[in-house]
């Protein structure tokens, strides 16, 4: 047996089996640098996927392995109880970053907490359990986040602390206003969210959610300014908005830093995690010092913040700024996207390419009809992982191919995941 085939046996016996595992026969990454991994039985990768986004500059990158190792020489965790000096430096740096006026910043783990802390901000400050989000979207696997996700793959539970309506969003290849241009796709849109307002919540809406640009639900992206309408119908009722820039910020769309970059607006609230921490475990909520204090009890985050997380996102962010990483994002996945919507006539299971910088969705569906094809995109999937190069898959059908490769992948590297995915979909064609 071999080293992944005996993992994976020790995995099924010990694991739940909800946990969603790539490839017939899974495998383990044990070493990572620049935009490569390697295995455990020592085949080599070129990593377009970066851990769901996770790996934002580099694996391995030398600055922050040598902040890590020094400051775990020296203390792994201290609690919040008490100062953390890189928590604070981080907090300034990210405050500044954000979009918000008079930002103050609260570090969780992961970007289910964030989106759980959002929630609790807009739900006290509002005084209401009322949420909006948006059809297709996905937010965490925790059980508030759970329930304003509107994709029924990740929704195991139909119990939930929030009232939740969803409304129209970015997913336009579906969409029953798809036909439409931008302008009037968007007015639509905003009709839609008046028409929930008035017919399905008692009008005390705490918030509406949403990703810039729909991660999980497949790389969507929506009509620039769409969500400056959106809010502006959200002003008139009190109703607070909510960034979801999970997967959208640090620059990883090219043209702007956050993903709300592109639609005029200043949040209330913005979350992250992912990227930031480059793999290290490190998450937050950004709000205004007003809304940020509006919880009335004592509250921490175990580990949100730790000091070895900090200092590695403190150089992961530095690394990022200093080499104009959103330039090179907006540069090379610029001609991933061009190359790929070039080509995208030579295969007829191709219905949809978008995306935006290193952030690109490819949808399938069976040739000749909107119908998706999540069997194709599985079988794409096992191609190019044999080919060396490792991509994702999404979608509410699971038929979306996902790249987003770190933010530093060259134009070769490019071409290289172009090549491999160009003989994978011809190969697919062909079954």
């Amino acid at each position: 047996m071999g080293a992944h085939a005996d993992l994976l046996a020790r995995h099924r016996a010990v694991l739940p089996s909800w946990m969603a595992l790539y490839y017939e026969q899974p495998i383990e990454l044990v070493r990572g640098e620049g935009r490569h991994v390697w295995d455990a039985e020592g085949a080599r990768y070129l990593d377009l996927f970066g851990g769901i986004l996770t790996t934002m500059t580099a694996h391995a990158l030398p600055q922050v392995v040598e902040a890590v190792q020094a400051q775990a020489a020296r203390m792994l965790h201290s609690s919040t109880l008490y100062l953390i000096e890189s928590q604070i430096e981080l907090a300034e740096k990210i405050a500044e970053l954000s979009p918000i006026p008079d930002a103050k910043v609260f570090f969780t783990t992961s970007g289910s907490e964030a989106n759980e802390a959002a929630l609790l901000l807009a739900c006290t400050a509002r005084r209401s359990n009322q949420v909006l989000a948006m059809r297709n979207s996905y937010h965490g696997r925790s059980f508030a986040t759970m329930a304003i996700t509107g994709n029924r793959g990740w929704s195991a539970s139909s119990l939930s602390p929030v009232d939740v309506k969803y409304v129209h969003g970015g997913y336009r290849y579906r969409s029953p206003f798809g036909h439409l241009d931008d302008a009037a796709y968007t007015a639509a849109c905003v009709d839609d969210l008046r028409d929930v307002l008035m017919t399905q919540t008692a009008g005390d809406v705490a918030c509406l959610i949403a990703e810039p640009i729909q991660g999980v639900g497949g790389f969507t992206v929506p009509p620039d300014g769409f969500f400056g309408a959106m809010k502006a119908v959200c002003d008139e009722f009190g109703i607070l908005f909510v960034t979801d820039e999970v997967q959208t910020g640090w620059g990883r769309t090219g043209e702007h830093f956050w993903g709300i970059d592109a639609h005029g607006v200043t949040p209330d609230v913005l979350t992250f995690a992912k990227g930031l921490g480059n793999g290290l475990t490190l998450a937050g909520v950004v709000a205004g010092a007003e809304l940020m204090d509006v919880v009335n009890a004592n509250s921490i985050s175990t580990f949100g913040g730790n000091p070895l997380s900090c200092v590695g996102a403190l150089e992961n962010l530095r690394y990022l700024l200093d080499n104009d990483l959103q330039g090179n994002a907006l540069k090379v996945g610029g001609h991933l996207l061009r190359e790929l919507r070039d080509r995208a006539g030579r295969w007829p299971a191709v219905g949809e390419v978008r995306g935006r910088g290193l952030m690109i969705g490819i949808e399938l569906v069976h040739p000749g009809t909107t119908d998706p094809d999540p069997h194709r995109a599985a079988a794409v999937l096992e191609h190019t992982r044999a080919a060396g190069v490792l991509i994702g898959k999404g979608g509410l059908h699971g038929n979306v191919l996902r790249i987003a490769p770190p933010l530093t992948l060259t134009r070769d590297e490019a071409d290289e995941g172009l090549a491999a995915l160009d003989a994978a979909l011809g190969s697919s064609e062909a079954t």
